[in-house]
């Protein structure tokens, strides 16, 4: 009985440090794409604006996106 309910803390203690890794993740690369964006002198102010937003949303993708354009 006591094992069942370790595993059960264990499992949610996992779950919680899985998604404060993508939580963590999520932010730098945000702030990288973020940083990036800001430097960009080739970019008007909407369009600036535009980017940091979608980085914001999703980072990675639009990180891709923003190298590829």
């Amino acid at each position: 009985m006591g094992s069942i309910a370790l595993d059960k803390e264990m499992t949610e203690l996992i779950i919680y440090a899985v998604i404060f890794l993508a939580l963590i993740g999520h932010t730098l690369m945000a702030s990288k794409m973020y940083s990036a964006v800001h430097k960009d002198t080739s970019l008007n102010l909407h369009e600036k604006n535009d980017w940091k937003l979608k980085a914001l949303i999703f980072p990675l993708y639009f990180w891709g996106k923003y190298k590829n354009r």
